[in-house]
């Protein structure tokens, strides 16, 4: 290597940018070493590896090198297959085959294979495994363990399971692809036999198992593994607080975070996303705080991901004015997951006018919308009765931005007629609809008949549905619903009867509530102790209150008509919902709001109770339901009675 070219190595270790590429790439040309195959080599690997935006430049180098190496082949081989088109990866290893005298060695086939896992191509996997075994490659440690990746990419964990076999001495990077290729078909038994038979572990070996583990939900074995651990990383810790927030035990996911935090590890940006994302779940709102004030204390707002969790956290604990702040206080230009994750948070307060604004700056800003960005929008023009606003957007999408509508687009304008009452009008969309209705469509319009109490359509809208998905027990639920808000006790009872035959049962419901940030939850009849004791008792003393102050007189309507009265309020009195604000209030402190997450949607007598109580207790309560938000207040809640 001469000086020349040793001059122009060393200015491109310090490029940064694409620009700077340029600059070295120009007095590369002035000295005619641009067609030099070392440093046209280096410009290519360069872009394709380093720079994140460079890459098309470096396909532009290629074209203009004459004669190029294989070296050069790799490195652009290697950046398409991390690309977003890896199948162009391919087609420029096919390229050096039939153009170029150059052969393709172990990084050719590593590289082109990692491209078809990408792509999960198996009929390429197979072409370039056959074309390894001819070139003799196939024993090569590099290319098998990527092709044992590539496999189980695909699916073919046989084809893995094979390959790894016929290896003569695997090493340990080898055993962790076999690992991932099982856990990746939810194998977890064979993993769990592979690992156990692993003649050396290292730690990437103990987070394969770990994550793997949490995806499939298996939760105590991870926690048996993470306990046996040698050696845990911020990677270690950081899947058992993802796995256990994604598996809905927030307690445990909380505790992890803590207990990472009291042994020293800095906490990352998958930890952060993973006990906000746990956080939001839960409606732990003060947790969150704290999380928000370490997150600026430790100056990690430049992240966006933890910004958008941060968002996400405070719109579903229902605070959206502190959404909006983190929002509007985010450093540099915002993602569309930020522009979006702010709109459904208005969307789910009932804020719907509101969330046509800030897609009208968003619009402003130069930041396309996508399909998920509609889907806000219809949702938000659905909850606030905005029917004419959500017709129009719904049209613009396609005609302004040429985005074909989804199932789940259609979905949201038959829930936008339903809701309005306009159910003839949601027919008529349904049967006009390019595509097929799914069980998803028809059971939001038989939601919209629940709510309005349309029996006629009701029973036509579960025929389908019980061609549809025969054992959904929620649609027989809402049928029985409908029948009970007209009055048809007699049809309430053969629907239930039909329940029992088939053996469906209801969904329980259940109720979380954060209390001095611990998050206690409730469940329908669930076994009395200490905590549901105390919850009963403050809720028979806010019932009676209520009784004698408020009037209040329990809305029966849609529990059986077939028991006494008094049997039908108790029914209603051990609501989820009613719980956890009892409870809420047996510890509550002058100021602070009662946040509630309920996982079904909150019923008609509840709603009722809570603007009593924060009437005549002259408190807020905040419940956040399957659909949306309710904040009651001052004896009204922020839904306006349309839910």
């Amino acid at each position: 290597m001469n000086a020349a070219e040793q001059l122009c190595a060393a200015l491109l270790t310090r490029c940064k940018t694409l620009q700077n590429v340029k600059e070295v790439h120009a007095y590369a040309c002035k000295t005619g070493l641009d067609i030099d195959p070392f440093v046209a080599g280096k410009l290519i690997l360069h872009c394709c590896v380093l720079i994140s935006d460079a890459l098309e430049y470096a396909r532009r180098l290629f074209r203009h090198t004459p004669n190029p190496d294989v070296f050069m082949y790799n490195a652009l081989i290697r950046g398409l297959a991390e690309s977003d088109s890896p199948q162009s990866s391919i087609l420029t290893y096919v390229e050096m085959r039939r153009k170029s005298t150059a052969s393709p060695d172990s990084f050719s086939f590593a590289f082109v294979l990692k491209a078809a896992a990408n792509s999960r191509d198996l009929g390429a996997g197979f072409q370039l495994h056959s074309q390894a075994l001819t070139f003799g490659l196939d024993a090569h440690l590099f290319v098998g363990t990527t092709m044992i990746s590539t496999y189980a990419e695909c699916g073919r964990v046989d084809c893995a399971t094979k390959v790894f076999d016929e290896m003569f001495e695997p090493n340990v990077v080898a055993w962790n692809a076999m690992l991932t290729a099982f856990l990746r078909c939810g194998d977890v038994k064979d993993a769990e036999r592979m690992f156990r038979l692993m003649p050396c572990k290292n730690l990437t070996s103990w987070n394969v198992m770990l994550a793997g583990c949490m995806k499939s939900g298996e939760l105590e074995l991870a926690r048996k593994l993470f306990v046996d651990m040698p050696v845990k990383d911020d990677v270690s810790w950081s899947s058992m607080i993802v796995g256990f927030a994604h598996n809905g035990c927030f307690d445990e996911a909380f505790g992890f975070f803590r207990e990472l935090q009291r042994v020293g590890i800095r906490p990352n940006e998958v930890s952060l996303t993973g006990v906000l994302s746990a956080c939001a779940q839960a409606g732990a709102f003060e947790f969150g705080k704290i999380l928000h004030a370490y997150i600026q204390k430790s100056g990690l707002l430049w992240i966006v991901t933890v910004n958008n969790a941060l968002l996400d956290t405070y719109s579903k604990c229902g605070n959206v004015a502190m959404a909006r702040l983190v929002f509007d206080g985010m450093p540099g230009k915002k993602s569309i997951v930020t522009w979006t994750s702010m709109m459904a948070g208005l969307a789910m307060q009932g804020y719907g006018k509101e969330a046509i604004q800030l897609f009208d700056e968003m619009e402003r800003s130069g930041i396309r919308p996508d399909g998920i960005t509609f889907i806000l929008l219809l949702y938000a023009c659905s909850h606030a009765g905005l029917t004419e606003e959500g017709c129009r957007y719904f049209f613009k999408m396609k005609e302004i931005y040429g985005i074909e509508p989804a199932i789940e687009h259609y979905g949201c304008l038959v829930d936008l007629y339903g809701r309005a009452g306009q159910l003839q009008d949601a027919c008529e969309f349904i049967t006009k609809m390019p595509v097929s209705p799914n069980a998803i469509i028809w059971r939001t319009l038989l939601g919209a008949c629940s709510m309005h109490g349309h029996v006629q359509l009701a029973k036509q809208v579960k025929e389908r549905l019980s061609e549809l998905d025969p054992d959904n027990s929620s649609d027989h639920v809402l049928l029985s619903n409908t029948y009970a808000v007209a009055g048809k006790w007699k049809d309430v009872a053969a629907v239930r009867r039909s329940m029992s035959h088939q053996r469906l049962k209801k969904t329980p419901g259940w109720s979380m509530v954060e209390v001095d940030k611990i998050v206690y939850s409730f469940f329908a009849g669930q076994k009395q102790n200490k905590i549901t004791e105390e919850a009963y008792e403050k809720l028979e003393e806010i019932m009676l209150k209520l009784a004698i102050e408020g009037g209040y007189v329990p809305e029966v309507g849609n529990v059986l008509h077939d028991v006494e009265e008094e049997e039908k309020e108790d029914a209603l009195f051990k609501h989820s919902e009613k719980l956890a604000v009892a409870f809420g209030m047996s510890r509550w402190c002058k100021g602070r709001i009662i946040r509630i997450v309920k996982n079904l949607r909150i019923c008609r007598d509840c709603h009722v109770v809570m603007k009593l109580i924060s009437k005549i207790y002259g408190l807020e309560i905040v419940v956040r339901d399957r659909s949306r938000f309710h904040s009651f207040k001052g004896g009204s809640c922020s839904c306006r009675d349309y839910w």
